[in-house]
Formats: C-alpha cells, sequence, structure tokens
C-alpha cells in the first residue's frame, strides 16, 4: 500500500467528506439511544500539519486552511460549527497545527453511551491510531483490513450507527467492490447509515459506481460530488464525491445549504461546482 494520508491531511477533499461526516453525528445524537460508528479505513486518527508530508504538499492549506479563514454565510457556518469546533479543539492560539482524522472527529461526538470501533491495516498508520485513541474506553482501534472489518463488524449491536467506508482507491476494481460491500452490509444491517467517499478523476468509474449502486435494490442512497477546479486546470485530485446510504431525513437540504458554499470556499479561482441527486428513493 503506497498511499499515505499524512500527505493530504486536511484537503478539500478531507473537508467535505469530514463537514458531511459531522452532520451526521450531530444527527445521531439528537436521540438518546446509544450508537456505533465503524470507521473501516481510519488512517492514523490526527495528523501534524507541520511535518514534512504536510508542508510538502500543502494541500491542507487549499483546505482547511481556505476554509477557517475564509468568510462563510451565517446559514453556512451554523452548519459547519460543530465540524470547525471539532477542529479548533485539535488546536491551540487560534492556529492550525493538527488535523484530525475521521475517528477523532467521531470521538469527539460520542457520548458515555457510544462506541467506535476504528480500523487500520497500514502498520505505522495503525500504530498511531491506536496511541491516538488510547484512554477512551469508548473507542477502539483494531488493526485489520477495512474491506475485512466491513464484514466483520456489521452488524453491531446497536441498532443505529454509522460506517464510514474511505478506502484508498490504489485498486483500480475498488469502485466496484465498494458497491458490493455497502449492498452486502445493508442487508445484515439495515437500520445503519452508511458513508463512502470516493474521489473523482474520471467520470466513467464514477458513473459507474452510480449504476450499480442504482440497481443495488437500497432504498434510498443520496450522492454528492464536488469539484473545485475545471479538469483541464486541475494538476491533481479536484473532484470528489459521497455516497450516503439512509441519510438522516435532514441531510439533503443542508447538503443543498453546504455545497454551493463549500464549492466557493475551497475553489481559489471561484470555478467549483457541485451537485446532490438522490441515486434511489426520495427525488
Amino acid at each position: 500500500m503506497n498511499y499515505r494520508h499524512a500527505f493530504h491531511a486536511g484537503n478539500f477533499a478531507d473537508v467535505v467528506k469530514h463537514a458531511v461526516l459531522v452532520r451526521i453525528l450531530v444527527h445521531l445524537r439528537e436521540k438518546p439511544a446509544p450508537f456505533r460508528v465503524i470507521d473501516t479505513h481510519a488512517g492514523a486518527g490526527r495528523y501534524d500539519l507541520a511535518a514534512a508530508e504536510a508542508q510538502r504538499s500543502g494541500e491542507w492549506r487549499e483546505g482547511i486552511d481556505r476554509l477557517v479563514r475564509g468568510p462563510i454565510a451565517a446559514r453556512e457556518r451554523a452548519l459547519l460549527a460543530p465540524y470547525l469546533d471539532a477542529v479548533a479543539a485539535c488546536n491551540g492560539g487560534g492556529r492550525l497545527t493538527a488535523y484530525p482524522g475521521s475517528p477523532a472527529l467521531a470521538r469527539a461526538f460520542l457520548r458515555a453511551q457510544d462506541r467506535l470501533i476504528a480500523c487500520e491495516l497500514e502498520p505505522n498508520a495503525a500504530a498511531a491510531l491506536a496511541r491516538n485513541l488510547a484512554g477512551d474506553r469508548r473507542s477502539k482501534a483494531v488493526a485489520i483490513d477495512g474491506w475485512t472489518a466491513l464484514n466483520a463488524y456489521v452488524p453491531p449491536k446497536e441498532r443505529r450507527g454509522l460506517v464510514l467506508v474511505d478506502p484508498a482507491f490504489e485498486d483500480a476494481g475498488d469502485f466496484a467492490r465498494l458497491a458490493q460491500a455497502l449492498a452486502a452490509a445493508q442487508r445484515k444491517w439495515a437500520s445503519g447509515i452508511y458513508l463512502a467517499w470516493y474521489p473523482i478523476k474520471e467520470r466513467a468509474p464514477a458513473d459507474a459506481l452510480a449504476r450499480r449502486l442504482r440497481q443495488s435494490g437500497m432504498a434510498r442512497i443520496l450522492r454528492a460530488e464536488l469539484s473545485v477546479a475545471t479538469p483541464r486546470a486541475a494538476a491533481r485530485l479536484s473532484a470528489c464525491g459521497l455516497i450516503v446510504i439512509n441519510p438522516p431525513w435532514t441531510l439533503a437540504g443542508e447538503l443543498a445549504v453546504l455545497l454551493p458554499e463549500l464549492a466557493r470556499a475551497l475553489s481559489a479561482a471561484g470555478v467549483g461546482s457541485h451537485c446532490v441527486d438522490w441515486l434511489a428513493g426520495e427525488k
């Protein structure tokens, strides 16, 4: 496995993914019953933005740094506030020095009755994840392949919860594998919420993923995509998408508000674009 998220932590794709992740966590907290978060490809959990990898790529400066420093309209800021507050809690003195990965963000929204299983196979990231989650009885780090974890830990004993699937997409077959794995997991745990991230370098794989999901028989599938550059101008990843199965009833409306603002805020030249649509279910 060659992918190292330390180079990309806090970039535009992380911002989009984590802003939506937190909106779902906020929804889960609204009811007293416990919930479970299963993070299948968790990474290290926390990233030092002063480290060589983050400084070399500089992607966080075009992501979380741009969002924090730029103006955001009031309604959109209210929706982003829980996410931005969680990022601020990982930093001090009003400066961005660290970025919380998805396990750290999920842990920030756990209550005493809630649980997190964070899975990571790469040895260095797995060791860092274990350190970053140590001492919290609500959270457990497991050194296991994420695809194996998705099958092994679904369903949990809790009836409510969220599965985050965020593979590296180093294998060309990961798009097809994602559709199959989500459908299989949803059959085992129909009440769970599933959030899956994917890169958009070319339209064909993303469109094939959408077709497979439409044909899966799952009843409610929401898709959101965002781009921060025109395809011709993009020298590196500039677009990504999210699939939400069984989304909270408020999420589609929230994304209709958030995504235009994120596209604007994260696009240096004002050429960002977005879409939110239903692959199955509500229209």
